[in-house]
């Protein structure tokens, strides 16, 4: 089968796009036909080899976690599935066992991996996953806007429904709203949730497009942060921050943030270190929440989100399999608003 792949981490020049074999699906598994798979910052990560991670690569490995098409296998135990059916791949992997998984709370999942991080993902013609790990999709979300679905809308579904619990009368400061998980983040906050939404970027261009998801404000970089969200909030911060650059936000933060406030953190793209005023913290009752992915089965409420209209659609770009490489350098560069997608 037509794949990308890696033999080890390195820049851009170490992803091959080539022919690696097809495997068949255990009693358990499906055998996906991929029609498309959307790109994370973390698929960029693994190929270098930062972050944390450094695989052991004994053989071919391929990137990407997040990807929709049709099941055209399945294993003998797999009832709840059939050839034909049109799916999207949850990435998060989980055993069902642990204590955590039976309590429902899959999140917290004791033995988790991921599909394109552990296992095989789906920068290839084909891919076999657990049949638990594909949700079916209706024919009025396409494949491409499907793949974009689970990392960023999962994530952004559990930091601002599950763990800040923003209501429709509190104001969300989203970091970087061009990024996936800030354009699936305005989507929610605004169209969902209904609350006020207050985004930062780049670009009056990339201001513009978030705008048009449902931003009420939009802040540039160059701008001064701090007197802008005082002017927007009259002096009170806001109520849920919600960021994946790490570092270079947590710095000044909490100067933002409103009392009984939720700092919700998912990723440490500007660095994992910082520092921090405790007794403020406690003083103003506020709390820091991390999010990794989330609950199983919070993707079916996403999907029927999609396919109503109320979320999606924030497709940026999309690649042919066989330019993956310049797919990775533009989210390298990132001059992109939400996601980049490849077709294959």
């Amino acid at each position: 089968m037509k794949s990308v792949y890696i033999n080890n981490h390195g820049p851009r020049n170490v992803l091959t796009y080539g022919e690696l074999p097809e495997n068949t699906p255990k009693s358990t598994e499906v055998k996906v036909k991929i029609h498309s798979c959307s790109l994370n910052r973390l698929d960029i990560f693994t190929r270098m080899g930062i972050k944390g991670i450094n695989l052991n690569l004994t053989k071919p490995h391929i990137l990407g976690g997040d990807f929709a098409g049709e099941i055209i296998e399945v294993g003998q135990k797999v009832t709840d599935k059939k050839i034909g059916d049109r799916v999207v791949i949850n990435p998060g992997l989980i055993c069902l066992k642990c204590e955590n998984c039976i309590q429902g709370f899959t999140e917290l999942c004791s033995n988790s991996g991921r599909i394109g991080l552990t296992t095989n993902g789906g920068y290839a013609e084909f891919g076999i996953v657990p049949s638990i790990n594909t949700y079916h999709i209706p024919r009025s979300i396409s494949f491409s806007e499907a793949s974009t679905l689970p990392t960023v809308f999962l994530t952004a579904w559990t930091m601002l429904t599950r763990k800040s619990q923003l209501k429709d009368t509190e104001t969300v400061l989203i970091v970087s709203g061009s990024s996936g998980v800030g354009a699936a983040a305005i989507q929610i906050a605004k169209n969902v949730i209904g609350a006020k939404v207050i985004t930062t970027t780049s670009t009056k261009e990339k201001a513009l497009k978030a705008k048009a998801l449902g931003a009420d404000y939009v802040i540039l970089n160059n701008e001064n942060l701090n007197q802008k969200i005082n002017e927007i909030t009259n002096n009170q911060g806001v109520n849920v921050i919600i960021d994946h650059l790490g570092q270079k936000t947590w710095e000044n933060a909490f100067k933002f943030l409103a009392k009984g406030g939720r700092f919700c953190i998912c990723g440490v793209t500007s660095g994992h270190k910082g520092e921090i005023h405790l007794g403020q913290i406690f003083a103003n009752n506020q709390s820091i929440m991390g999010t990794f992915m989330g609950r199983h089965k919070d993707l079916e409420k996403i999907i029927q989100l999609s396919a109503n209209k109320q979320i999606g659609n924030i497709i940026d770009s999309e690649f042919p399999l066989q330019r993956i490489k310049d797919a990775h350098k533009l989210m390298e560069n990132r001059n992109f608003f939400g996601k980049i997608v490849i077709s294959i």
